[in-house]
């Protein structure tokens, strides 16, 4: 059997396989001044569900209310652009036979704009965890540990792609091989937690990552 059918593949979503976290940093900045929550707000929850954002950062149920509100609004305008090489490398797995999963701290709700967005995105995965499937956010490694669990894996036996510093955390602590996109961070940066450092998926294959 070929070794890397022995993986599963684990990906993040935002700033991994959708050219997404840019704008996701700017409407949290414009948040976090409206409220007073500093200029780089957007960084400060970068990976974070909405739910832990809301709680942490919104004890005021209208301030919480607006917040949830603009980013409903806001996502359902997103272009979900791919990062470029990532669908190629997602269909060079399904091709491969090696399972995948998303595993992402959006919710169902936002999942369902990147579905309208993407036909046929729900196949490319065996399956995809959103923050409804998890109890703790991000950098709390037990969504991808969930994910092992669902596919009947070791820690050693999965590949997370990651590019947040909260995600980066999180699947350092798991356990797992760590391929970190410096998409959000610095090359420089996203090294200090992954084994595996890339700026996208163009020319990459999985077997670069098995060890």
């Amino acid at each position: 059997m070929n070794i890397a059918r022995k993986h599963v593949a684990l990906f993040d979503l935002d700033g991994v396989i959708l050219d997404s976290e840019s704008g996701y940093t700017d409407f949290w900045n414009i948040i976090g001044e409206k409220f007073g929550l500093g200029k780089n707000f957007g960084l400060v929850i970068k990976g974070q569900t909405l739910v832990k954002i809301l709680n942490e950062h919104f004890p005021n149920p209208t301030d919480a209310e607006y917040a949830s509100r603009a980013i409903v609004e806001y996502e359902k305008n997103m272009p979900y652009e791919f990062i470029p090489g990532a669908e190629q490398f997602i269909d060079s797995l399904k091709k491969e036979g090696i399972s995948c999963a998303i595993v992402t701290s959006s919710n169902k709700e936002k999942m369902d704009n990147v579905y309208l967005r993407h036909p046929g995105f729900k196949e490319k995965f065996d399956h995809i965890l959103t923050s409804e499937d998890f109890k703790k956010s991000k950098p709390s490694p037990e969504c991808y540990l969930r994910a092992m669990e669902m596919f009947s894996v070791k820690p050693e036996e999965a590949v997370i792609f990651e590019d947040s510093i909260c995600g980066l955390q999180s699947a350092k602590e798991s356990g797992a091989t760590v391929v970190g996109l410096s998409t959000t961070n610095s090359a420089e940066t996203v090294a200090e937690y992954a084994d595996y450092v890339i700026s996208d998926f163009t020319g990459h294959s999985f077997l670069e990552f098995i060890r």
